[in-house]
Order: C-alpha cells, then structure tokens, then sequence
C-alpha cells in the first residue's frame, strides 16, 4: 500500500487534546488518509484475524453458586461451603479488558526511506492498523514514543481520537539525538502498569535492545516489529557511496566493495542477534520493508499465532 509522499515532521503543538487549530493542514490530510486507508483494510478482514489471536487474558471470577450435579469439583468454593454449610461452586466470565501497547522509535534513523515511504510513515501506518484493529474489538490502546530516552506516553484508551493523535504523534513529533532502546523502553514499560499485548516497533539500527525486551517480555506479550529498508540492509556494490548519518547529521564516504560488504555482514550480525534473542525469550518477530506491501506479512502472523496457540 503507498505511504505518504513527500511529508515533512511539523514542529509539535501544545498538549493536552488530540487536535488543535494550529495543527498544519498538510499533517491533518497525512493523518486522515492513514485513518481511512488502514480502517479499510480492519474492515476487510483484519479485525476477524486480530480477534482470533487476541481474546483477552483468559477468564475472571464472576460469582458463586450452589453445587448441581455434574459440576467440576476443582470449581468448589471451599471458604463458602464452609461458611454456608452446603457445596457452592465458582463461575467464571471470558476476560475480555484487554490492553494493546505500542512503543514505536522515532529516532533520527526512521526518517529513511530509499523507496516510496519513509520508515516512520511505515511505523504510524501499522501502528494505525493494530490501533484500529485493537479498537474494533473493545480494546484499550496506548503508546510511548521514544528515541534514546521516553519521549511521550499515551496512557491506554479506547477513543478514536485517541488512535488519531497516535498516529499525528509518530509523523510530526520531533526526535532528537540518537537511538538507545535499553534506556527509552525500559523508560515506558515502567510507566505501563498492566499487563499488555505489547508491540515493540523499530529499525533495531546501531542500538543496544537486549535488556530492553527482556524486560518488557517479563511481564507483557511481546511482539517485536522489525521495520527494514533495503539499505539498511546492505549498501550498492560499486561506487563511492556518500552516507549521512540521520541521527548525528554527520557525512561520510563508503569507498570499496571491502568496506561494503563489512557494513553488509554488520547488519547481518545485528539483525541474527535480535531474531535469537526474540526466539530465545518467547516473542514473536514480524519483518517489514518499505519495499514491500506490510499486510501480507501482518496477516501471515495473525494466522502463525492462532495455529500455534490451538495446538
């Protein structure tokens, strides 16, 4: 699906409220075609998906009955048989309060794009997606935007308007300074009190994320969305290649196939080192690229999920 073309981050409008009058015209247009792009796709299928993966935390006491035969006796209230002197069983309801949090990079690095979307509008339009997936079926959401420190945290709701600033925040917000997952995630997982269904979404690029989602997989469902670019990936094998750095501004020049396929086996190394880390901790690992449509790969792990937890 195309992103949005040719947009530049706006300075940040006071808080609090979703939307404002100074807001640019261009963000508000950016924002409203991410709503209605990704709303189109929640309606054709992908809250059914969402919904048979994401069913809430299991089940919670309701209250207590009398005993009737054929009853599972694991279910007996043995504090109020006691008490009344007469068997009385507990009865339970599907949980359904469910929380889905998005912590979402917006460093200097995601400004990138060597193809028709930037890493960042890719990043807002997932996090859109999920956000109105989650709201389709009655889920709280809430998110936390950070670069090398916690730069704002949207405490978890369910209002439309909420998903819509969400989304202006990852476009417009202004980062600064480079990229420290370790510090800036484990910033917003301590600020997130309930147990969530938590999508973590970065490039991964130069920045240490080990202690990051280790703490944030001991306590919350883990979901670790990899955004890539093909150079990223690795750089063109032939020429002098002229490298900014997007987070410091600074310019350098690659020269050589050596010194490119050393950047290639770099990144290689990071990205094996974040796939066995996820495997290792029991999260799950999505890839996206800007050069590739991102649903097919949503809904491939939409389907993973659920055959995986029917076994």
């Amino acid at each position: 699906m195309a992103g949005i073309f040719g947009f530049r981050a706006g300075r940040r409008e006071p808080e609090p409220g979703p939307f404002r009058p100074a807001v640019p015209a261009e963000l508000m247009r950016a924002v409203r075609r991410i709503e209605i792009a990704t709303k189109k796709l929640v309606d054709e299928g992908v809250a059914g998906s969402y919904h048979s993966v994401f069913k809430g935390r299991g089940v919670e006491f309701n209250e207590v009955r009398s005993y009737q035969p054929g009853d599972d006796i694991r279910t007996i209230d043995w504090n109020v048989t006691a008490r009344m002197g007469s068997p009385f069983v507990k009865q339970f309801v599907e949980e359904r309060d469910l929380t889905v949090f998005l912590i979402v990079d917006i460093s200097g690095s995601l400004n990138f794009g060597s193809r028709a979307i930037l890493k960042r509008e890719l990043a807002a339009e997932v996090s859109a997606l999920l956000s109105f997936a989650a709201l389709r079926n009655q889920d709280r959401v809430g998110a936390a935007l950070v670069s090398d420190h916690l730069e704002l945290f949207l405490a978890p709701r369910r209002r439309r308007s909420h998903v819509l600033r969400l989304v202006r925040e990852i476009l417009a917000h202004p980062s600064e300074g480079g990229t420290d997952l370790d510090r800036a995630v484990r910033a917003a997982v301590r600020n997130l009190k309930q147990r969530s269904v938590l999508f973590l979404i970065s490039d991964f690029v130069g920045t240490p994320f080990s202690r990051a989602l280790k703490e944030a997989s001991s306590r919350h469902d883990l979901i670790v969305v990899e955004i890539a670019d093909p150079h990223d990936l690795s750089l063109p094998a032939s020429g002098p290649v002229v490298l900014r750095d997007a987070e410091t501004g600074r310019v350098g020049v690659v020269r050589g196939s050596r010194r490119t396929r050393a950047f290639g086996k770099e990144r290689a190394s990071e990205r094996e080192e974040l796939r066995l880390l996820t495997k290792r901790l029991g999260a799950d690992h999505i890839e996206l690229r800007t050069n590739r449509p991102y649903l097919p790969a949503l809904v491939s792990f939409f389907e993973q999920r659920r055959r995986r937890f029917q076994r």
